[in-house]
Protein backbone atom coordinates (compact mmCIF):
# COMPACT_ATOMS: atom_id res chain seq x y z
CA UNK A 1 0.00 0.00 0.00
CA UNK A 2 1.20 3.52 -0.78
CA UNK A 3 1.90 5.49 2.37
CA UNK A 4 0.24 8.90 2.51
CA UNK A 5 1.10 11.71 4.93
CA UNK A 6 -1.33 14.56 5.65
CA UNK A 7 -0.01 17.62 7.48
CA UNK A 8 -2.53 19.94 9.19
CA UNK A 9 -2.04 22.81 11.68
CA UNK A 10 -3.64 21.56 14.87
CA UNK A 11 -3.69 18.29 16.82
CA UNK A 12 -7.51 18.57 17.15
CA UNK A 13 -7.84 18.73 13.37
CA UNK A 14 -5.47 15.76 12.88
CA UNK A 15 -7.49 13.71 15.39
CA UNK A 16 -10.72 14.45 13.48
CA UNK A 17 -9.25 13.68 10.04
CA UNK A 18 -7.54 10.43 11.17
CA UNK A 19 -10.99 8.94 11.72
CA UNK A 20 -12.09 9.37 8.10
CA UNK A 21 -9.09 7.79 6.40
CA UNK A 22 -7.72 4.26 6.22
CA UNK A 23 -4.55 2.87 7.79
CA UNK A 24 -2.45 3.92 4.81
CA UNK A 25 -2.87 7.59 5.87
CA UNK A 26 -0.83 9.20 8.65
CA UNK A 27 -2.09 12.59 9.89
CA UNK A 28 0.27 14.92 11.79
CA UNK A 29 0.07 18.55 13.00
CA UNK A 30 2.55 21.41 12.53
CA UNK A 31 1.02 23.37 15.45
CA UNK A 32 0.53 26.47 13.33
CA UNK A 33 3.35 28.35 11.61
CA UNK A 34 6.83 26.80 11.46
CA UNK A 35 8.72 29.70 9.86
CA UNK A 36 8.38 33.45 10.34
CA UNK A 37 10.35 36.68 10.23
CA UNK A 38 12.82 36.90 13.15
CA UNK A 39 11.63 38.71 16.28
CA UNK A 40 14.94 40.43 16.99
CA UNK A 41 15.35 42.29 13.67
CA UNK A 42 13.36 43.71 10.74
CA UNK A 43 13.92 40.52 8.70
CA UNK A 44 13.30 42.25 5.36
CA UNK A 45 16.25 42.81 3.00
CA UNK A 46 15.69 46.34 1.68
CA UNK A 47 18.70 46.18 -0.67
CA UNK A 48 17.63 42.90 -2.20
CA UNK A 49 14.14 43.65 -3.57
CA UNK A 50 12.51 43.47 -0.08
CA UNK A 51 13.26 39.75 0.21
CA UNK A 52 11.90 38.41 3.54
CA UNK A 53 14.39 36.46 5.69
CA UNK A 54 12.40 33.61 7.20
CA UNK A 55 13.76 31.58 10.08
CA UNK A 56 12.46 28.52 11.92
CA UNK A 57 10.29 29.66 14.82
CA UNK A 58 12.03 29.08 18.16
CA UNK A 59 10.97 25.79 19.75
CA UNK A 60 9.83 24.25 16.46
CA UNK A 61 13.10 22.40 15.75
CA UNK A 62 12.09 19.12 17.41
CA UNK A 63 8.67 19.17 15.81
CA UNK A 64 10.19 19.70 12.34
CA UNK A 65 12.65 16.84 12.96
CA UNK A 66 9.77 14.46 13.78
CA UNK A 67 7.81 15.71 10.73
CA UNK A 68 10.89 15.01 8.52
CA UNK A 69 10.95 11.41 9.78
CA UNK A 70 7.29 11.02 8.74
CA UNK A 71 8.03 12.62 5.35
CA UNK A 72 10.80 10.05 4.68
CA UNK A 73 8.32 7.19 5.21
CA UNK A 74 5.66 8.67 2.90
CA UNK A 75 5.13 8.13 -0.83
CA UNK A 76 2.78 11.10 -1.07
CA UNK A 77 2.45 14.22 1.09
CA UNK A 78 -0.72 16.31 1.35
CA UNK A 79 -0.53 19.79 2.91
CA UNK A 80 -3.97 20.29 4.46
CA UNK A 81 -3.68 23.62 6.28
CA UNK A 82 -6.68 26.01 6.50
CA UNK A 83 -8.42 27.10 3.27
CA UNK A 84 -7.34 30.75 3.29
CA UNK A 85 -4.26 32.85 2.49
CA UNK A 86 -2.62 32.22 5.83
CA UNK A 87 -3.22 28.47 5.46
CA UNK A 88 -1.71 28.59 1.96
CA UNK A 89 1.36 30.39 3.36
CA UNK A 90 1.76 27.82 6.18
CA UNK A 91 1.74 25.03 3.55
CA UNK A 92 4.38 26.88 1.53
CA UNK A 93 6.58 27.36 4.62
CA UNK A 94 6.20 23.66 5.45
CA UNK A 95 7.24 22.82 1.87
CA UNK A 96 10.54 24.68 2.40
CA UNK A 97 11.16 23.83 6.05
CA UNK A 98 10.71 20.10 5.34
CA UNK A 99 12.51 20.28 1.96
CA UNK A 100 9.61 18.46 0.30
CA UNK A 101 9.81 16.90 -3.14
CA UNK A 102 7.43 18.81 -5.47
CA UNK A 103 6.64 15.59 -7.36
CA UNK A 104 5.34 13.92 -4.20
CA UNK A 105 3.68 16.95 -2.57
CA UNK A 106 0.15 18.25 -3.11
CA UNK A 107 -2.03 20.89 -1.45
CA UNK A 108 -5.58 20.03 -0.35
CA UNK A 109 -8.28 22.29 1.11
CA UNK A 110 -11.71 21.63 2.55
CA UNK A 111 -14.30 23.96 3.94
CA UNK A 112 -15.56 21.51 6.56
CA UNK A 113 -13.86 18.60 8.32
CA UNK A 114 -16.21 15.80 7.29
CA UNK A 115 -15.48 12.45 5.66
CA UNK A 116 -16.89 13.45 2.26
CA UNK A 117 -15.16 16.83 2.21
CA UNK A 118 -11.73 15.40 3.13
CA UNK A 119 -11.97 12.54 0.61
CA UNK A 120 -13.15 14.91 -2.12
CA UNK A 121 -10.24 17.26 -1.34
CA UNK A 122 -7.73 14.42 -1.77
CA UNK A 123 -9.27 13.64 -5.17
CA UNK A 124 -8.97 17.32 -6.15
CA UNK A 125 -5.43 17.90 -4.79
CA UNK A 126 -3.49 20.73 -6.46
CA UNK A 127 -0.25 22.70 -6.43
CA UNK A 128 0.37 25.41 -3.81
CA UNK A 129 -1.29 28.63 -5.05
CA UNK A 130 1.57 31.14 -5.09
CA UNK A 131 -0.78 34.09 -5.63
CA UNK A 132 -2.43 33.38 -2.26
CA UNK A 133 0.99 32.86 -0.63
CA UNK A 134 2.28 36.15 -2.05
CA UNK A 135 -0.80 38.02 -0.80
CA UNK A 136 -0.04 36.70 2.68
CA UNK A 137 3.69 37.51 2.32
CA UNK A 138 2.83 41.06 1.28
CA UNK A 139 0.56 41.48 4.33
CA UNK A 140 3.21 40.03 6.65
CA UNK A 141 6.04 42.18 5.24
CA UNK A 142 3.91 45.35 5.21
CA UNK A 143 2.86 44.78 8.82
CA UNK A 144 6.48 44.06 9.82
CA UNK A 145 7.83 47.19 8.12
CA UNK A 146 5.17 49.42 9.72
CA UNK A 147 5.48 47.81 13.16
CA UNK A 148 9.28 47.67 13.29
CA UNK A 149 9.74 51.18 11.84
CA UNK A 150 7.27 53.04 14.06
CA UNK A 151 7.27 51.06 17.34
CA UNK A 152 10.91 51.95 18.28
CA UNK A 153 9.98 55.59 17.73
CA UNK A 154 7.12 55.23 20.25
CA UNK A 155 9.52 53.58 22.73
CA UNK A 156 11.92 56.48 22.33
CA UNK A 157 9.34 59.27 22.56
CA UNK A 158 6.73 57.78 24.92
CA UNK A 159 7.67 54.53 26.68
CA UNK A 160 8.87 51.00 25.99
CA UNK A 161 6.51 48.20 25.16
CA UNK A 162 4.26 50.25 22.88
CA UNK A 163 3.50 49.23 19.33
CA UNK A 164 2.03 50.63 16.16
CA UNK A 165 0.58 48.53 13.39
CA UNK A 166 -0.99 48.95 10.01
CA UNK A 167 -4.49 47.79 11.00
CA UNK A 168 -4.40 48.36 14.78
CA UNK A 169 -3.53 52.05 14.34
CA UNK A 170 -6.53 52.61 12.06
CA UNK A 171 -8.82 50.79 14.50
CA UNK A 172 -7.49 53.02 17.27
CA UNK A 173 -8.11 56.11 15.16
CA UNK A 174 -11.71 55.07 14.45
CA UNK A 175 -12.35 54.76 18.21
CA UNK A 176 -10.59 58.10 18.86
CA UNK A 177 -12.72 59.87 16.24
CA UNK A 178 -15.90 58.55 17.85
CA UNK A 179 -14.75 59.69 21.32
CA UNK A 180 -14.06 63.15 19.90
CA UNK A 181 -17.61 63.27 18.46
CA UNK A 182 -19.03 62.24 21.83
CA UNK A 183 -16.97 64.88 23.68
CA UNK A 184 -18.02 67.61 21.25
CA UNK A 185 -21.70 66.69 21.36
CA UNK A 186 -24.11 69.28 22.78
CA UNK A 187 -27.54 67.80 23.64
CA UNK A 188 -30.67 69.69 22.63
CA UNK A 189 -34.03 69.40 24.34
CA UNK A 190 -37.19 68.23 22.55
CA UNK A 191 -40.64 67.01 23.57
CA UNK A 192 -42.96 64.20 22.53
CA UNK A 193 -46.68 64.02 23.18
CA UNK A 194 -49.37 61.35 23.26
CA UNK A 195 -53.16 61.55 23.55
CA UNK A 196 -55.20 58.87 25.36
CA UNK A 197 -58.67 57.94 24.09
CA UNK A 198 -61.00 55.37 25.73
CA UNK A 199 -62.34 52.86 23.16
CA UNK A 200 -65.61 50.95 23.63
CA UNK A 201 -65.03 47.27 24.37
CA UNK A 202 -61.29 47.73 25.10
CA UNK A 203 -59.86 47.67 28.61
CA UNK A 204 -56.84 49.77 27.71
CA UNK A 205 -57.14 53.27 26.24
CA UNK A 206 -55.91 53.99 22.74
CA UNK A 207 -52.56 55.82 22.75
CA UNK A 208 -52.04 58.08 19.75
CA UNK A 209 -48.73 59.82 19.07
CA UNK A 210 -48.68 63.48 18.06
CA UNK A 211 -47.68 63.61 14.37
CA UNK A 212 -47.81 67.19 13.19
CA UNK A 213 -49.61 70.04 11.62
CA UNK A 214 -50.65 68.13 9.39
CA UNK A 215 -47.13 67.53 8.03
CA UNK A 216 -44.71 65.71 10.33
CA UNK A 217 -43.03 67.84 13.02
CA UNK A 218 -39.76 66.65 14.59
CA UNK A 219 -38.09 67.80 17.81
CA UNK A 220 -40.78 70.09 19.19
CA UNK A 221 -39.57 72.71 21.69
CA UNK A 222 -41.27 73.56 24.99
CA UNK A 223 -42.84 76.80 23.67
CA UNK A 224 -44.19 75.07 20.59
CA UNK A 225 -45.71 72.37 22.78
CA UNK A 226 -47.54 75.02 24.88
CA UNK A 227 -48.91 76.54 21.67
CA UNK A 228 -50.15 73.12 20.43
CA UNK A 229 -51.91 72.52 23.77
CA UNK A 230 -53.66 75.91 23.45
CA UNK A 231 -54.75 75.22 19.86
CA UNK A 232 -56.15 71.81 20.86
CA UNK A 233 -58.53 73.25 23.46
CA UNK A 234 -62.09 72.27 22.52
CA UNK A 235 -61.26 70.62 19.16
CA UNK A 236 -63.08 67.53 17.91
CA UNK A 237 -61.03 64.33 17.54
CA UNK A 238 -62.17 62.10 14.72
CA UNK A 239 -60.76 59.07 12.93
CA UNK A 240 -59.88 60.35 9.46
CA UNK A 241 -58.37 57.18 8.00
CA UNK A 242 -57.95 53.50 8.89
CA UNK A 243 -55.51 51.56 6.74
CA UNK A 244 -54.96 47.81 6.97
CA UNK A 245 -52.05 46.14 5.27
CA UNK A 246 -49.23 43.71 5.75
CA UNK A 247 -45.48 43.87 5.85
CA UNK A 248 -42.90 41.13 5.58
CA UNK A 249 -39.54 40.69 7.26
CA UNK A 250 -37.01 38.74 5.23
CA UNK A 251 -35.02 35.85 6.67
CA UNK A 252 -31.40 36.66 7.60
CA UNK A 253 -28.46 35.37 5.55
CA UNK A 254 -26.16 32.77 7.18
CA UNK A 255 -23.24 34.05 9.25
CA UNK A 256 -19.96 35.42 7.96
CA UNK A 257 -17.05 35.90 10.37
CA UNK A 258 -18.00 39.49 11.07
CA UNK A 259 -21.75 38.94 11.53
CA UNK A 260 -21.07 35.94 13.79
CA UNK A 261 -18.75 38.06 15.95
CA UNK A 262 -21.35 40.83 16.15
CA UNK A 263 -24.29 38.57 16.97
CA UNK A 264 -22.33 36.45 19.51
CA UNK A 265 -21.32 39.69 21.21
CA UNK A 266 -24.93 40.93 21.41
CA UNK A 267 -26.70 37.64 22.12
CA UNK A 268 -24.10 35.75 24.18
CA UNK A 269 -21.91 38.60 25.44
CA UNK A 270 -18.80 36.95 23.91
CA UNK A 271 -15.67 38.97 23.13
CA UNK A 272 -14.63 38.62 19.46
CA UNK A 273 -11.56 36.59 20.48
CA UNK A 274 -13.73 34.17 22.48
CA UNK A 275 -16.15 33.71 19.57
CA UNK A 276 -13.25 32.82 17.27
CA UNK A 277 -11.64 30.47 19.80
CA UNK A 278 -14.87 28.50 20.31
CA UNK A 279 -15.76 28.49 16.59
CA UNK A 280 -12.25 27.08 15.91
CA UNK A 281 -13.00 24.20 18.31
CA UNK A 282 -16.35 23.48 16.61
CA UNK A 283 -14.65 23.54 13.17
CA UNK A 284 -11.67 21.35 14.11
CA UNK A 285 -13.78 18.71 15.79
CA UNK A 286 -15.54 17.86 19.03
CA UNK A 287 -16.12 14.46 20.53
CA UNK A 288 -19.76 13.66 19.77
CA UNK A 289 -21.27 10.74 21.68
CA UNK A 290 -21.83 7.88 19.27
CA UNK A 291 -19.90 9.47 16.36
CA UNK A 292 -16.40 10.09 17.73
CA UNK A 293 -14.61 13.33 16.81
CA UNK A 294 -16.36 15.37 14.11
CA UNK A 295 -16.12 18.92 12.80
CA UNK A 296 -19.60 20.34 13.36
CA UNK A 297 -19.33 23.74 11.60
CA UNK A 298 -17.69 24.86 8.35
CA UNK A 299 -14.59 27.08 8.17
CA UNK A 300 -14.93 30.10 10.44
CA UNK A 301 -12.96 32.75 8.54
CA UNK A 302 -15.10 33.85 5.63
CA UNK A 303 -16.83 36.89 4.21
CA UNK A 304 -19.09 34.89 1.92
CA UNK A 305 -22.78 34.15 2.55
CA UNK A 306 -22.90 31.50 -0.18
CA UNK A 307 -23.71 27.91 0.77
CA UNK A 308 -23.14 24.74 -1.27
CA UNK A 309 -25.99 23.30 -3.32
CA UNK A 310 -25.88 20.10 -1.27
CA UNK A 311 -26.16 21.98 2.06
CA UNK A 312 -28.97 24.10 0.60
CA UNK A 313 -30.93 21.02 -0.50
CA UNK A 314 -30.38 19.31 2.88
CA UNK A 315 -31.58 22.25 4.98
CA UNK A 316 -34.67 22.76 2.80
CA UNK A 317 -35.74 19.13 3.16
CA UNK A 318 -35.02 19.34 6.92
CA UNK A 319 -37.27 22.42 7.27
CA UNK A 320 -40.01 20.72 5.23
CA UNK A 321 -39.93 17.61 7.43
CA UNK A 322 -39.66 19.39 10.80
CA UNK A 323 -41.84 22.47 10.33
CA UNK A 324 -43.89 21.88 7.15
CA UNK A 325 -43.45 22.82 3.50
CA UNK A 326 -45.11 26.23 4.04
CA UNK A 327 -41.95 27.30 5.95
CA UNK A 328 -39.42 26.47 3.19
CA UNK A 329 -38.18 29.60 1.43
CA UNK A 330 -38.62 29.83 -2.30
CA UNK A 331 -35.14 31.20 -2.86
CA UNK A 332 -32.12 31.39 -0.53
CA UNK A 333 -31.41 34.73 1.14
CA UNK A 334 -28.69 36.58 -0.74
CA UNK A 335 -26.35 39.26 0.50
CA UNK A 336 -25.49 41.82 -2.11
CA UNK A 337 -22.96 44.59 -1.94
CA UNK A 338 -19.63 43.15 -0.85
CA UNK A 339 -17.28 42.68 -3.77
CA UNK A 340 -14.46 41.51 -1.51
CA UNK A 341 -15.61 37.93 -1.03
CA UNK A 342 -12.47 36.01 -0.15
CA UNK A 343 -11.77 32.90 -2.23
CA UNK A 344 -14.45 30.30 -2.89
CA UNK A 345 -15.64 30.16 0.69
CA UNK A 346 -19.01 29.33 2.09
CA UNK A 347 -20.85 31.01 4.94
CA UNK A 348 -20.45 29.58 8.45
CA UNK A 349 -22.98 26.76 8.85
CA UNK A 350 -23.42 23.39 10.58
CA UNK A 351 -21.72 20.56 8.64
CA UNK A 352 -24.86 18.46 9.15
CA UNK A 353 -28.15 20.27 9.72
CA UNK A 354 -29.79 17.17 11.21
CA UNK A 355 -27.30 17.38 14.09
CA UNK A 356 -29.50 19.69 16.16
CA UNK A 357 -28.20 21.67 19.15
CA UNK A 358 -30.36 19.53 21.47
CA UNK A 359 -28.67 16.35 20.18
CA UNK A 360 -25.20 17.77 20.86
CA UNK A 361 -25.94 19.40 24.21
CA UNK A 362 -24.28 16.63 26.25
CA UNK A 363 -21.20 16.56 24.00
CA UNK A 364 -20.44 20.30 24.12
CA UNK A 365 -19.35 22.74 26.82
CA UNK A 366 -21.92 25.42 27.73
CA UNK A 367 -20.25 28.06 25.53
CA UNK A 368 -19.71 25.66 22.63
CA UNK A 369 -23.39 24.71 22.82
CA UNK A 370 -24.56 28.34 22.85
CA UNK A 371 -22.42 29.29 19.86
CA UNK A 372 -23.35 26.16 17.89
CA UNK A 373 -27.04 26.82 18.60
CA UNK A 374 -26.69 30.40 17.30
CA UNK A 375 -24.99 29.21 14.07
CA UNK A 376 -27.48 26.34 13.59
CA UNK A 377 -30.58 28.50 14.12
CA UNK A 378 -29.34 31.28 11.86
CA UNK A 379 -28.48 28.81 9.08
CA UNK A 380 -31.86 27.05 9.23
CA UNK A 381 -33.67 30.41 9.40
CA UNK A 382 -31.80 31.61 6.27
CA UNK A 383 -33.73 29.09 4.15
CA UNK A 384 -37.15 29.78 5.68
CA UNK A 385 -40.03 31.97 4.53
CA UNK A 386 -40.26 35.63 5.57
CA UNK A 387 -42.32 36.56 8.63
CA UNK A 388 -45.61 38.29 7.76
CA UNK A 389 -47.27 40.96 9.94
CA UNK A 390 -50.77 42.38 9.73
CA UNK A 391 -50.54 46.14 10.15
CA UNK A 392 -53.17 48.71 11.03
CA UNK A 393 -52.56 52.44 10.96
CA UNK A 394 -55.07 55.02 12.14
CA UNK A 395 -54.95 58.76 11.49
CA UNK A 396 -56.81 60.97 13.95
CA UNK A 397 -57.64 64.56 12.96
CA UNK A 398 -57.70 67.18 15.72
CA UNK A 399 -58.44 70.57 14.19
CA UNK A 400 -55.39 71.42 12.06
CA UNK A 401 -53.27 68.81 13.90
CA UNK A 402 -52.89 65.06 13.45
CA UNK A 403 -52.26 62.09 15.73
CA UNK A 404 -51.27 58.58 14.58
CA UNK A 405 -51.59 55.03 15.88
CA UNK A 406 -49.78 52.11 14.21
CA UNK A 407 -49.95 48.51 15.37
CA UNK A 408 -48.84 45.19 13.93
CA UNK A 409 -49.38 41.58 14.87
CA UNK A 410 -47.70 38.54 13.46
CA UNK A 411 -49.79 36.67 10.89
CA UNK A 412 -47.21 34.05 9.83
CA UNK A 413 -44.07 33.38 11.86
CA UNK A 414 -41.90 32.19 8.98
CA UNK A 415 -38.21 32.11 10.00
CA UNK A 416 -39.06 33.69 13.38
CA UNK A 417 -40.39 30.32 14.43
CA UNK A 418 -36.77 29.45 15.28
CA UNK A 419 -34.64 32.58 15.10
CA UNK A 420 -34.84 36.18 16.26
CA UNK A 421 -31.85 38.50 16.38
CA UNK A 422 -30.52 39.74 19.70
CA UNK A 423 -32.38 42.81 20.95
CA UNK A 424 -35.48 42.04 18.87
CA UNK A 425 -38.68 40.94 20.57
CA UNK A 426 -39.95 37.45 19.72
CA UNK A 427 -43.43 38.76 18.90
CA UNK A 428 -44.65 42.27 18.31
CA UNK A 429 -47.93 42.36 20.15
CA UNK A 430 -50.20 44.86 18.53
CA UNK A 431 -53.28 46.35 20.17
CA UNK A 432 -55.98 45.40 17.75
CA UNK A 433 -58.03 48.45 17.06
CA UNK A 434 -61.54 47.10 17.49
CA UNK A 435 -64.62 49.27 17.51
CA UNK A 436 -63.07 52.04 15.41
CA UNK A 437 -64.57 53.24 12.15
CA UNK A 438 -63.60 56.05 9.85
CA UNK A 439 -65.23 59.36 10.80
CA UNK A 440 -66.07 58.08 14.30
CA UNK A 441 -65.48 60.67 17.02
CA UNK A 442 -63.19 60.03 19.98
CA UNK A 443 -63.31 61.66 23.40
CA UNK A 444 -59.93 62.74 24.78
CA UNK A 445 -59.08 61.37 28.22
CA UNK A 446 -55.71 63.07 28.75
CA UNK A 447 -52.42 64.21 27.21
CA UNK A 448 -49.04 62.84 28.18
CA UNK A 449 -45.96 64.83 27.20
CA UNK A 450 -42.34 63.80 27.83
CA UNK A 451 -39.10 65.73 27.75
CA UNK A 452 -36.18 64.20 25.81
CA UNK A 453 -32.64 65.20 24.90
CA UNK A 454 -30.80 64.29 21.71
CA UNK A 455 -28.17 61.60 22.36
CA UNK A 456 -24.51 61.61 21.32
CA UNK A 457 -23.25 58.80 19.06
CA UNK A 458 -22.78 55.58 21.04
CA UNK A 459 -19.35 54.42 22.20
CA UNK A 460 -17.95 51.62 20.07
CA UNK A 461 -18.38 48.07 21.33
CA UNK A 462 -16.39 45.15 19.92
CA UNK A 463 -19.44 44.26 17.80
CA UNK A 464 -19.95 47.74 16.35
CA UNK A 465 -16.20 48.17 15.73
CA UNK A 466 -16.09 44.91 13.75
CA UNK A 467 -19.09 46.11 11.75
CA UNK A 468 -17.37 49.43 10.99
CA UNK A 469 -14.04 47.80 10.05
CA UNK A 470 -15.89 45.51 7.65
CA UNK A 471 -17.95 48.33 6.13
CA UNK A 472 -14.80 50.42 5.59
CA UNK A 473 -12.94 47.47 4.08
CA UNK A 474 -10.22 47.44 6.74
CA UNK A 475 -8.68 44.10 7.64
CA UNK A 476 -10.17 40.74 6.70
CA UNK A 477 -12.18 38.09 8.58
CA UNK A 478 -9.05 36.67 10.19
CA UNK A 479 -7.82 40.07 11.44
CA UNK A 480 -10.81 41.59 13.34
CA UNK A 481 -10.42 39.64 16.58
CA UNK A 482 -6.59 39.85 16.90
CA UNK A 483 -6.68 43.60 16.14
CA UNK A 484 -9.23 44.32 18.88
CA UNK A 485 -7.47 42.03 21.36
CA UNK A 486 -4.17 43.81 20.66
CA UNK A 487 -5.39 47.37 21.27
CA UNK A 488 -7.05 46.24 24.53
CA UNK A 489 -3.96 44.31 25.70
CA UNK A 490 -1.69 47.26 24.88
CA UNK A 491 -3.99 49.34 27.12
CA UNK A 492 -4.69 51.85 24.33
CA UNK A 493 -8.36 51.09 24.81
CA UNK A 494 -10.23 50.07 27.95
CA UNK A 495 -13.36 47.94 27.86
CA UNK A 496 -16.13 48.66 30.35
CA UNK A 497 -19.62 47.11 30.13
CA UNK A 498 -19.00 46.18 26.49
CA UNK A 499 -18.04 49.79 25.59
CA UNK A 500 -14.56 50.67 24.32
CA UNK A 501 -12.94 53.85 25.69
CA UNK A 502 -9.65 55.50 24.75
CA UNK A 503 -7.06 55.58 27.52
CA UNK A 504 -4.57 58.43 28.00
CA UNK A 505 -1.91 56.18 26.47
CA UNK A 506 -4.17 55.42 23.48
CA UNK A 507 -4.71 59.14 22.91
CA UNK A 508 -0.97 59.86 22.96
CA UNK A 509 -0.22 57.05 20.49
CA UNK A 510 -3.12 58.07 18.23
CA UNK A 511 -2.00 61.73 18.23
CA UNK A 512 1.54 60.75 17.26
CA UNK A 513 0.23 58.52 14.45
CA UNK A 514 -2.18 61.22 13.20
CA UNK A 515 0.56 63.85 13.24
CA UNK A 516 3.53 61.90 11.88
CA UNK A 517 1.99 59.06 9.88
CA UNK A 518 -1.31 60.38 8.55
CA UNK A 519 -1.39 57.96 5.59
CA UNK A 520 -1.00 54.88 7.85
CA UNK A 521 -4.05 55.88 9.91
CA UNK A 522 -5.98 57.04 6.85
CA UNK A 523 -9.04 54.82 6.52
CA UNK A 524 -9.22 54.91 2.72
CA UNK A 525 -5.46 54.32 2.36
CA UNK A 526 -5.75 51.18 4.51
CA UNK A 527 -8.86 49.96 2.68
CA UNK A 528 -7.09 50.55 -0.66
CA UNK A 529 -4.13 48.51 0.62
CA UNK A 530 -6.56 45.63 1.33
CA UNK A 531 -7.84 45.73 -2.24
CA UNK A 532 -4.23 45.71 -3.53
CA UNK A 533 -3.62 42.58 -1.44
CA UNK A 534 -6.77 41.07 -2.99
CA UNK A 535 -5.22 41.93 -6.36
CA UNK A 536 -2.12 39.92 -5.44
CA UNK A 537 -4.31 36.95 -4.42
CA UNK A 538 -6.03 37.14 -7.81
CA UNK A 539 -2.68 37.19 -9.62
CA UNK A 540 -3.16 40.75 -10.93
CA UNK A 541 -0.55 42.60 -8.83
CA UNK A 542 3.09 41.66 -8.07
CA UNK A 543 3.45 41.66 -4.30
CA UNK A 544 6.83 43.35 -4.12
CA UNK A 545 5.50 46.27 -6.19
CA UNK A 546 3.16 47.13 -3.28
CA UNK A 547 6.11 47.20 -0.86
CA UNK A 548 8.30 49.19 -3.31
CA UNK A 549 5.64 51.86 -3.62
CA UNK A 550 4.87 51.97 0.09
CA UNK A 551 8.27 51.88 1.79
CA UNK A 552 10.00 55.13 0.65
CA UNK A 553 7.19 57.35 2.01
CA UNK A 554 7.12 55.48 5.31
CA UNK A 555 10.91 55.68 5.66
CA UNK A 556 10.86 59.46 5.05
CA UNK A 557 8.02 59.92 7.58
CA UNK A 558 9.91 57.95 10.25
CA UNK A 559 13.09 60.01 9.77
CA UNK A 560 11.10 63.22 9.95
CA UNK A 561 9.25 62.09 13.11
CA UNK A 562 12.53 61.15 14.81
CA UNK A 563 13.70 64.74 14.45
CA UNK A 564 10.46 66.59 15.08
CA UNK A 565 8.55 64.62 17.72
CA UNK A 566 8.68 65.87 21.30
CA UNK A 567 9.04 63.35 24.09
CA UNK A 568 5.77 62.63 25.93
CA UNK A 569 5.86 61.64 29.56
CA UNK A 570 3.22 59.15 30.65
CA UNK A 571 3.26 58.22 34.31
CA UNK A 572 2.86 54.54 35.13
CA UNK A 573 -0.43 53.85 36.87
CA UNK A 574 0.08 53.27 40.57
CA UNK A 575 -1.69 50.17 41.84
CA UNK A 576 -2.76 49.58 45.42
Amino acid sequence: MAKNLIIVESPAKSKTIKKFLGSNYTVVASNGHVRDLPKSQMGVDFDNDFEPKYITIRGKGELLASLRKEVKKADKIYLATDPDREGEAISWHLFFALKLDPKKTKRITFNEITKNAVRQAIKESREIDMDLVDAQQARRVLDRIVGYSISPLLWQKVKRGLSAGRVQSVALRIIADREAQIDAFIPTEYWSMEAEFPVKGCKKPLLAKYYGNPKKQENIGKEELEKIYKDLEGVVYEVSEIKKGERTKKAPVPFTTSTLQQEASKALNFATSKTMRIAQQLYEGVDVKGSGTVGIITYLRTDSTRISEEADANVRSYIGEQYGSQYVAAEGARKSGSQKIQDAHEAIRPTDVTRTPAMLKDSLSRDQFRLYQLIWKRFVASRMMPAVYETTSVKIAAGKYRFNVATSKIAFEGFRLIYTEAGEEKDEKGVLLKGLDENSELSLEQFDSKQHFTQPPAHYTEASLVKTLEELGIGRPSTYAPTITLIINRRYVAKENKNLYMTELGEVVNNIMMHSFPSIVDVSFTANMESLLDGVAEGKVRWKTIIENFYPDLDAAVKKAEEELEEVKIEDEVTD
